[in-house]
């Protein structure tokens, strides 16, 4: 680690809400932060800002599409902001650095301090790929941290970006506190369909109920957002195709939401034998991958 980003890291930069144009639309906001703190970059490039959020236990499904959002849409240029918490944020942070995108991690502590302690390797990753650890407070403001300082981190992490998706949430989680906060801030709010007998998923089937807006790939949420970019994430993205119909047969069941592979042979209208020898081509030739107990997915 070279002694020029250990002194940037170290560097802990103060500023007006107002005084930067990534952090200006904080000022607007309901309670606006006084100022804030932060460690690396602020980008300048007036680039979409979407906020990826959800459980600190997710699934193997919730896993999964949060990598493969957050990746997408940071190859479509989008800057990904989330609370750098254990779960769906830094799952989301870590699959937007690995797609070259530029990531925001927002805490509720002082800085120089990362919180939690176990995400301190990703934050310096965020910063040593452009991005930044963002705060209200630093070492000296005499902030002490309790349970509602999450809270009020949450709306900063929704009034920085033009939409929050939640990826996967249970029906009490806290995520919700960010999507009531993207609401009253005006923001556009995206939640990804689960299992209706998963309990993980109960918070976002819900907020579909409500009136949030689906999100299954990265164009649901350009086409929102950014409907002038001429090619998203998806457009770039090689469909992947089987050998044989019965392949593709499985294929675009998995791109359709099924996991389960009892569902994927029923749904398929295969018999058993043809199913198994489908299934396992498509495995050996990299186009789907195993997520444990019987469930698949494209990779």
């Amino acid at each position: 680690m070279s002694i020029l980003f250990i002194t940037k890291v170290m560097e802990i930069n103060r500023i007006r809400p107002d005084e930067h144009i990534f952090t200006q639309r904080l000022a607007s906001i309901a309670n606006p932060p006084k100022s804030l703190c932060f460690m690396g970059n602020l980008p300048d490039s007036g680039a979409p800002v979407v906020a990826i959020v959800g459980s600190r236990k997710p699934s193997a499904y919730g896993r999964e599409v949060t990598e493969q959002l957050a990746g997408d849409l940071s190859k479509a240029g989008c800057i990904i902001v989330s609370g750098l918490a254990l779960g769906i944020d830094g799952i989301a942070q870590r699959a937007a650095l690995e797609a070259g995108g530029t990531v925001i991690g927002v805490i509720p502590n002082e800085l120089p301090d990362i919180s939690p302690q176990t995400n301190y390797k990703l934050a310096m990753n965020i910063i040593k790929n452009g991005g930044a650890i963002l705060s209200e407070w630093k070492k000296g403001d005499g902030k002490v941290v309790n349970r509602w300082s999450f809270l009020e981190r949450n709306r900063l992490v929704s009034g920085l970006a033009d939409a929050v998706i939640i990826t996967e949430a249970a029906e009490r989680s806290g995520t919700l506190n960010t999507a009531a906060h993207a609401l009253s801030q005006g923001r556009d709010v995206f939640a990804v369909p689960g299992n209706i007998t998963s309990p993980l998923s109960a918070g976002c089937n819900a907020l579909l109920k409500q009136g949030a807006l689906v999100a299954t790939t990265a164009a649901d949420i350009l086409d929102v957002i950014a409907p002038s970019t001429t090619q998203s994430a998806t457009d770039q993205a090689v469909i992947p195709l089987g050998e044989t119909p019965a392949e593709n047969t499985i294929i675009d069941l998995l791109r359709a939401g099924l996991r389960d592979g009892d569902q994927l042979q029923q749904q398929s209208g295969l018999n058993p034998a043809d199913f198994a020898t489908a299934l396992t081509m498509l495995e050996i030739n990299g186009v789907i991958k195993p997520l444990g107990a019987n469930n698949w997915a494209l990779r």
